[in-house]
């Protein structure tokens, strides 16, 4: 039976691609799970060099918003590009990618971002917001990402006065409405 009563439909119950954890069964998350898939099976990357569902906590006027980055690639000890995941218009995802590429590491800026909507998907490089390539073939193969690894800089990303703007553009962008017009639940919105 199908469980309509929140903000998704949840069809039951499914194991992750790569942590084999059980998560709810959504339409989103099943995009998710196949993009995943497409890096290991398709683009070449190994399971181990994927992070799933980060999270950046961002909190300003009292209210609190958890940005969920779907997936981060990490080549050769470093993260060389996050994506996310977001059904719609890629355009209204590129700000947000970017300002979480630029803060997720502590120590530097993450050079690039995809963002998907699990049909087609745009490369953006992180320091000046540049689209770099379009369509699902956008999103680098491992080997492409070596690479691109080669020519990216990992700069640090420290100012504070930026870091806190990057932020702020995350908790506006992130924030969920949900259909009843009331903000949804964080377990909810991480869905």
């Amino acid at each position: 039976m199908l469980d309509t009563s929140g903000h998704h439909i949840v069809y039951g119950a499914l194991r992750d691609y790569l942590t084999g954890e059980t998560l709810q069964d959504t339409d989103d998350e099943r995009i998710r799970q196949q993009l995943a898939r497409l890096l290991v099976e398709q683009l070449g990357y190994a399971p181990e060099e994927l992070e799933p569902r980060l999270v950046i906590t961002s909190e300003f006027n009292g209210n609190q918003v958890n940005s969920l980055i779907e997936l981060c690639v990490r080549i050769k000890g470093k993260r060389l590009f996050i994506l996310r995941y977001g059904p719609g218009s890629l355009v209204t995802r590129e700000t947000a990618a970017i300002a979480a590429a630029r803060i997720l590491e502590p120590g530097y800026r993450i050079p690039l971002a995809v963002v998907s909507n699990g049909r087609d998907a745009e490369l953006l490089e992180t320091a000046n917001g540049k689209v770099l390539a379009t369509g699902m073939e956008a999103i680098p193969s491992r080997s492409q990402a070596l690479v691109l690894w080669r020519g990216l800089s990992f700069e640090p990303y420290l100012d504070p006065i930026k870091r806190e703007q990057a932020l702020r553009i995350l908790n506006l962008f992130d924030q969920e409405t949900c259909c009843a017009g009331t903000q949804c639940s964080t377990e909810t919105a991480a869905i």
